[in-house]
């Protein structure tokens, strides 16, 4: 049985809606912690309905957050725990983007997906496994989980933007390499990289510019 996951949004600033940008949050955040970035987003984007989901399960490192599934090394769980965390959260997550374009009145070409950190390898986990391929995905400061079995169970390889600074501190840098190549190995055409200078385990003004370029140019905004 899937959770209903709880989402902060931000409407249109044209009033009009011809396109989503579905946030999704890091470890021991929350949806609001990125719902922000629709303010200096949605004047380059006005048509453009933003929505950031809470994760789905209240998150032991950090009370007051949230997380899509439990990490050993800073939760103590086990292996196999956050194994079936990962896969409880997909489903919740691919509930959730069922209800989104058929509520919205949505196709996938007309929906992207932001992730950070976390929200990075569920993104990089759950939208190649669905039939049909969002505009894309903007994937900050994450990893691609089992990317062994990637090249079998994609089905879909909608465009990728990895973005990652380089004095990250929390997910190595070489996490960004990792996944390209994976992804190029499992027959992704579109993927590119932004490497953000000086920057740590956050998002800096040159890899929201990049983003926005992407997220434009895909959702076929100009």
């Amino acid at each position: 049985m899937t959770r209903a996951l709880v989402a902060g949004r931000k409407e249109p600033l044209s009033g009009e809606l011809r396109s989503a940008v579905i946030f999704l949050h890091g470890y021991g955040a929350n949806g609001a912690d990125l719902l922000g970035l629709a303010d200096p987003l949605a004047e380059h984007m006005p048509d453009t309905l933003f929505l950031a989901p809470d994760a789905p399960e209240t998150c032991a490192g950090a009370p007051m957050g949230y997380q899509w599934f439990p990490i050993p090394w800073i939760d103590g769980s086990s292996e196999e725990e956050s194994l079936a965390g990962l896969q409880h959260a997909a489903d919740d997550l691919n509930a959730f983007l069922d209800g989104v374009m058929i509520d919205e009145d949505l196709l996938p070409e007309q929906v992207m997906i932001v992730g950070f950190s976390q929200g990075t390898m569920m993104a990089l986990h759950v939208l190649p496994r669905r039939e049909d391929p969002v505009a894309g995905i903007v994937a900050f400061s994450g990893r691609l989980l089992e990317p062994e079995s990637l090249p079998e169970e994609a089905v879909s390889r909608p465009p990728v933007l990895l973005i990652h600074g380089d004095m990250d501190d929390v997910v190595p840098p070489q996490s960004l390499p990792q996944a390209a190549e994976a992804l190029q190995q499992a027959g992704w055409k579109e993927v590119y990289a932004h490497i953000m200078k000086g920057t740590g385990h956050g998002i800096a003004p040159d890899g929201l510019q990049v983003a926005l370029a992407f997220m434009r140019d895909r959702l076929g905004l100009g």
